[in-house]
């Protein structure tokens, strides 16, 4: 191995060798964005969904702008061996954070992120076709375990069914392609690239949408507007300092701390309680992606 190769392994290293500082950043981030969506729900009930979009793509393009300058510059952020794909992953997650939105004005805060917590099961499912990964049957088995225990939580023909629990899943299958295209994109693109894309192709695509829809905002909504462009930036620079110390096969089990903050969030604001096939399915859920989790580091960890 060459002094060259060695010292970059060595600079890896030492980036990735906190992991106790990484999880803790990661956890401020989950809480933040659970934040950000007990906003959305509010403002939902006063402005337009694309509306909302607008706000939190101007506030986060513009985060993502200062960041790629900082780092690599501006120009050099948005060369892209992979411009098509990059937008299409940023116009799939602008859907994605449409529906959620308009999802969550009819489920609730703890209800949808306990359906969302299998998005890491379907990344796992997907990247079988996608991605052509190996997944073993262990994993699968925890895939099928998973799915089993979001059927639980939806409970599709039952009395209780809510049909916008059919939109959250749609956002789960919406943000598990989300998630592929990016590890496609991250191949050759920096995270600069990836980042400067979203916020700007996001942005546009929101403007455009917002276009006659447009309400002006008064004082209390005008600071709700606020507080979800300051929780925004907050969780993804949070996440993005994770990342920095972290590797993600390790900070992945932890994300689902976001459910709890849900909870807790959902019950003292709305006054939301999770009825017990939920909150079983959701442990049931759960489990089985950190299952997926835990092996995925310990097969990594192998193969370095």
């Amino acid at each position: 191995m060459s002094n060259t190769s060695k010292n970059s392994a060595s600079e890896v290293n030492q980036r990735l060798d906190a992991p106790l500082l990484g999880i803790t950043l990661l956890l401020i981030a989950t809480v933040f964005f659970a934040w950000q969506d007990v906003i959305t729900k509010q403002l939902g009930a006063h402005i337009p969904v694309a509306q909302i979009l607008v706000v939190r793509f101007a506030a986060f393009a513009l985060f993502a702008l200062i960041y790629a300058h900082r780092k690599v510059g501006v120009s050099r952020a948005f060369k892209s061996a992979f411009p098509g794909m990059q937008v299409v992953r940023c116009l799939i997650m602008c859907v994605e954070i449409g529906i959620f939105a308009y999802a969550i004005q009819f489920l609730g805060v703890a209800e949808i992120h306990a359906i969302f917590s299998c998005f890491p099961l379907v990344i796992t499912a997907l990247s079988v076709p996608l991605l052509r990964e190996h997944v073993g049957w262990r994993r699968w088995l925890a895939v099928s375990v998973g799915f089993i225990g979001t059927l639980i939580i939806v409970q599709p023909g039952a009395d209780v069914f809510n049909p916008a629990a059919l939109l959250a899943l749609l956002c789960v299958v919406l943000y598990s392609l989300y998630n592929i295209l990016t590890r496609k994109v991250s191949r050759q693109d920096s995270f600069e690239t990836s980042m400067v894309y979203f916020g700007v192709i996001g942005f546009l695509a929101s403007l455009v949408a917002v276009m006659g829809r447009w309400q002006t905002p008064d004082s209390n909504t005008m600071l709700l507007l606020v507080g979800i462009c300051i929780t925004s930036v907050a969780a993804h620079m949070l996440l993005i300092k994770a990342l920095e110390v972290t590797s993600a096969v390790v900070l992945q089990p932890f994300n689902y701390f976001i459910l709890v903050w849900a909870i807790f969030l959902g019950y003292f604001i709305f006054g939301e309680v999770l009825a017990i096939h939920e909150v079983v399915g959701a442990i049931i859920v759960v489990s089985s992606g950190v299952y997926v989790g835990v092996r995925e580091y310990f097969i990594g960890r192998a193969i370095r």
